[in-house]
């Protein structure tokens, strides 16, 4: 395990009924494959040894005593692989006939987790062969070898030196009822759940079991593995597809297609689980506090059994590997920006009127029937804007009443001025031009700033006078002043103080950039209205700037990202931060992936370093921010999601970012 990841696999075998010497072969090939790709946990179906379909042959001595002889083989065979097994098979107990699934690692039987839930309508009818399990550990002194080994759905296996990988088993139909096992599994520390399966396939059934697991590792903020019987069943009454799936909190890493036995592998990412779980305080509340859970004893009736996996091992094996650091996972490079073009749009419209119904209440409540807005012809005022008029139009106020307010100083060029004129003109907005040089310029005089250094001070006191002006035009109308910075630049803390970060309600504060522009294009594609969208994509196409420095040739000369980094690198970087507290590293390392080909590792490495220095040095911004709707899982209001402290000592994290940048440095060596 690397970064809390840990690799898994669901692996369906091609089985003959009866036969487990075959069975034991066909499931060892897969072993020794999951073996060559680094797997550390692999599950295989319900009953495999023997196959599910044996019916009343699961009476017989002859099949029960050879499954339990080749579950001894497969014991051997793992002695020299680096990975937790799991496989089932009928087991006999005191007279009596279990469907179990077997642990196995490096050698050992560790466990025997026996079905809870035996269906017997329909098409089961597995009361006619099994009982249902014990749920408190038993010895089982028939184990293997004559080694007694514990037995009950009860079992916690917990990685030695890594405890966030803790892994409990159910069986099939244990998942389809209403209290399946692995909600408790899960209220005592399990991070991973496995399923040996045996579904056949009936019309429709496979959207209904996608459904049911991605839901379940959802409920319970875990890893689910699910393997399930396929080809080599008996087909004399039923048919089996080998749909597995792989899950993370309600998430399908990975699916197979049906009627085809496959191998399935993806990384389950346990750190963020365990954040999740974390952030939840609501996770296993009611269960701690009962004292007595579920089953009405102190200790809840579980036994936590250790294996060990060996890291130096999985190490060495993976530096084999043509890309070492590769995860079998999609990364997404943009986090907050749904990848399917229809949920795209789906939340590009959700978050429109999350932000219009926040200020359509405020200025419900305050009684305003105008609003101010400084216009700028940029990406964010525009959203701004459109936000307000939707707003306006929820509650019958005229569209004039928005008083949209350009004020060209040094940095203004004809591009951005015309946007921002032409956009109001086809919104329905009044428009005011206030030029603010010669107020700056007077400014300068007194405070005995020379206008020919363009330092902070020559910035932020154009940004200044526009707030000013934004503000007392609010009073003479009786208006609010609406705000327009968004959420990266406040993460980042590109903001003036008491400037642009000022305002009466503040519309985008939990909009990261990225996905800004996608609000822009959405409401552009969406509008009806030819002009207004051929002026919105113009909009979309200009450079990110503040335009507080002058232009070059009439350009924008001050582009923001080439001064503090692509904001596409630090929503991703804040992304992970806020939402799952990464180390630097781990993100560093996800970002190499999610932008490979984009950005080497030097460019990475930088803006990493830079988005900590400033997200840390800029908290006393966000420490008083105007209020503002939260529209998703991460923002940084004071009030909604981050309550962080302005001083607080960022030297652990740049001490990690130093790390990578070293490592970086050696790797330029090694390779120069």
């Amino acid at each position: 395990m690397r970064d809390g990841f840990v690799r898994v696999a669901a692996a369906t075998p091609k089985i003959r009924v009866a036969d487990p010497e075959y069975n034991r072969k066909e499931i060892v090939k897969l072993m020794l494959e999951g073996e060559k790709q680094q797997v550390e946990v692999m599950v295989f179906p319900e009953l495999c040894l023997t196959g599910y379909t044996c019916q009343d042959l699961f009476l017989q001595y002859p099949l029960l005593r050879r499954a339990k002889e080749e579950l001894g083989e497969i014991v051997k065979a793992s002695c020299d692989l680096n990975m937790l097994i799991f496989v089932g098979l009928p087991w006999e107990r005191n007279g009596k006939l279990y469907n179990v699934v077997a642990a196995v690692c490096r050698g050992k039987l560790l466990g025997l987790v026996p079905k809870k839930n035996l269906p017997n309508y329909s098409e089961f009818y597995e009361l006619r062969h099994f009982c249902p399990g014990n749920d408190r550990p038993e010895e089982a002194p028939d184990g293997f070898d004559g080694q007694p080994v514990p037995m009950g759905s009860r079992l916690l296996f917990r990685c030695a030196g890594h405890p966030e990988l803790t892994v409990a088993a159910e069986i099939c139909e244990d998942v389809w009822v209403p209290c399946p096992p692995s909600i408790r599994h899960a209220l005592e520390g399990a991070t991973l759940i496995v399923n040996c399966s045996a579904s056949d396939e009936t019309t429709g059934k496979d959207v209904y079991r996608h459904d049911l697991i991605c839901g379940q590792s959802a409920r319970l903020v875990c890893g689910y593995v699910y393997a399930n019987a396929g080809e080599g069943e008996s087909t004399q009454d039923l048919v089996f597809g080998g749909q597995n799936i792989i899950a993370e909190n309600g998430t399908c890493l990975a699916e197979s297609g049906r009627f085809a036995n496959s191998f399935l592998v993806a990384d389950l990412d346990l750190e963020r689980l365990n954040s999740e779980r974390r952030r939840m305080t609501t996770f296993g509340a009611a269960h701690d506090l009962s004292g007595a859970g579920f089953g009405g004893d102190g200790e809840h009736g579980y036994q936590t059994v250790y294996f060990s996996l060996d890291g130096e091992k999985q190490q060495k094996g993976r530096e084999k590997a043509q890309q070492p650091d590769r995860l079998l996972r999609f990364i997404d490079k943009a986090p907050f920006v749904p990848h399917d073009p229809g949920q795209r749009s789906r939340r590009c419209e959700e978050i429109l009127s999350i932000q219009s119904m926040g200020l359509k209440k405020r200025l419900e409540h305050t009684g305003c029937r105008s609003a101010v807005i400084g216009i700028s012809g940029g990406l964010d005022s525009t959203l701004a804007l459109l936000v307000t008029a939707r707003a306006f139009d929820m509650l019958g106020i005229p569209r004039e009443q928005i008083c949209c307010v350009t004020m060209p100083c040094y940095g203004t060029t004809d591009r951005t001025y015309q946007n921002a004129c032409a956009m109001t003109g086809k919104i329905g907005a009044s428009l005011k031009e206030i030029p603010v040089r010669d107020a700056v310029d007077l400014h300068f005089k007194d405070i005995g700033h020379d206008p020919a250094v363009h330092d902070v001070t020559y910035e932020n006191s154009q940004a200044r006078e526009r707030t000013q002006i934004l503000m007392d035009l609010a009073n003479q109308l009786n208006g609010m002043v609406i705000g327009t910075g968004d959420m990266s630049e406040l993460a980042l803390g590109w903001a003036t103080y008491n400037g642009d970060h000022m305002s009466m309600y503040a519309v985008n504060v939990g909009v990261p950039k990225t996905l800004v522009r996608h609000l822009v294009r959405y409401y552009a594609d969406t509008c009806g209205e030819e002009e207004l969208a051929r002026v919105l994509y113009d909009v979309l196409d200009t450079p990110v700037s503040p335009e507080l420095l002058p232009p070059e040739d009439g350009k924008i000369s001050q582009k923001t990202e080439d001064l503090v980094g692509p904001y596409e690198l630090h929503d991703f970087f804040l992304y992970y931060v806020l939402r799952f507290g990464y180390m630097p590293s781990k993100i560093y390392r996800l970002a190499l992936q999610a932008f490979d080909g984009e950005y080497d590792r030097k460019v990475i490495a930088r803006w990493l370093d830079v988005f900590y220095r400033r997200f840390f040095a800029q908290q006393f911004k966000r420490s008083c921010l105007p209020d503002g709707p939260k529209v998703g899982s991460v923002a940084v209001s004071p009030r909604g999601d981050l309550r962080m402290p302005s001083d607080a000592c960022r030297q652990i994290w740049l001490e990690d970012v130093e790390k990578i940048k070293d490592e970086k440095c050696n790797e330029s060596e090694r390779n120069g």
